[in-house]
């Protein structure tokens, strides 16, 4: 939980209650509401400005969409902090291109797009527990393990060469996810896979 300081307003409005952010606060992971949208800030920097005060550079990572962004504030100024939950859900299923997560604790289902899970959905194995991030109730952003252990369906037999200069062979893995492995892996190993990169890290014994 992010501290909340002397310079933090506390507004209530309709029994909502928003946190508001000084500049004076401003750190790199802070996450602000900017222009309706939850953002992280990653870089920042204070410029006085004479007579004219001070002002704030700031860059933006919108963290919904990873776009980055700039923009410049007069020293004082507030934004909002997001409402943003982090929420435990295990992965179920995936049915006519949505896949279907449970909270671990109210067992109320929920399900998201191919779209919106983009590249992490070739890692996923039934059961497995993620980390969802909402905005406003609403799913933005899901986070899996940083390593699974997956089993090859299918790939070149070990003593399979083919192209040596690829310095490796493409792998089918339980998931349907394709990666490259080593020559030396065969099917039925299990391997263990950095899904930051897609890369495969060692076989498991």
């Amino acid at each position: 939980m992010e501290k909340i300081t002397e310079n933090a307003t506390i507004v209530h409005f309709r029994q909502e209650v928003w946190i508001l952010i000084s500049t004076s606060d401003f750190r790199k992971g802070l996450k602000v509401e900017f222009k309706g949208e939850p953002c992280e800030i990653i870089d920042f920097q204070h410029v006085k400005m004479g007579r004219g005060g001070a002002i704030v550079r700031t860059k933006f990572k919108n963290i919904k969409t990873g776009a980055v962004l700039e923009e410049t504030f007069r020293s004082g100024e507030k934004l909002e902090r997001p409402g943003l939950e982090e929420k435990s859900m295990q992965y179920l299923y995936a049915q006519d291109n949505f896949y279907y997560f449970m909270d671990t604790e109210t067992y109320e289902q929920i399900p998201l797009t191919s779209d919106q899970l983009g590249d992490l959905k070739n890692f996923l194995k039934e059961n497995m527990t993620v980390k969802i991030l909402y905005h406003k109730e609403v799913p933005i952003s899901v986070e899996i393990p940083t390593f699974v252990e997956l089993v090859v369906l299918k790939t070149d037999p070990a003593g399979f060469r083919g192209d040596t200069t690829s310095g490796g062979k493409p792998a089918t893995l339980e998931t349907g996810a394709v990666v490259k492995v080593p020559f030396h892996i065969n099917e039925g190993d299990t391997i263990k896979i950095d899904t930051r990169t897609s890369e495969y890290i060692e076989r498991v014994k």
